[in-house]
């Protein structure tokens, strides 16, 4: 598990600077609003299912068929971010489509993810043999660690919840990008 979080941590990081350079500093997708709507939706989402993961797994133990819905949550995510490369092309095509620097940092997030579900599978199943619950059982790994997760899981969430109203196109949503008239 431990092997698990520092990958998970390492892929907070990959995000965050996936988050901050290529989608609010290069591109300012927030500032698209409405134009760029399903990818943002898409974030928000994807960040939801990040902000579970990173807040829980320092934490929390899935056990028996709770389980299952960790590994909904992990293929949820895998599912949202495939159909986040097709979007992204889709929307990116007026402003000169995705970075090449930015599809490198997909594939390198996208193999790090793998091997954090590599890690992660041996506690899963572990977890899949005893009874059903969700119980406090902090991570074998450095308090540090643990809490530097959950912040990145808060992080995540206010990110999502940004791109979520991003997505509308109302007063504001593009801060501090917004191209609107009234801006």
């Amino acid at each position: 598990m431990k092997w698990a979080l520092n990958l998970l941590a390492t892929l907070g990081i990959l995000g965050a600077f996936d988050t901050l350079f290529y989608h609010e500093w290069r591109a300012h997708l927030p500032a698209l609003g409405k134009s760029a709507g399903a990818e943002l939706r898409l974030h928000a989402w994807r960040d939801f299912v990040y902000a579970a993961l990173f807040c829980s797994l320092p934490w929390i133990a899935w056990r028996g068929r709770s389980a299952l819905a960790l590994a909904a949550l992990l293929l949820i995510e895998i599912i949202l971010t495939l159909w986040d490369f097709v979007v992204e092309d889709w929307i990116r095509k007026p402003i000169g489509g995705v970075y090449p620097g930015e599809r490198i940092m997909h594939a390198i997030m996208g193999i790090v993810y793998g091997a954090m579900l590599a890690f992660l599978l041996p506690t899963v199943s572990r977890w899949w043999t005893e009874p059903t619950g969700l119980s406090f059982s902090p991570a074998p790994c450095s308090q540090l660690l643990r809490c530097a997760i959950t912040t990145m899981g808060v992080g995540v969430l206010l990110s999502g919840l940004r791109d979520l109203y991003a997505s509308t196109g109302l007063r504001g949503g593009g801060w501090p990008w917004d191209r609107s008239p009234a801006a």
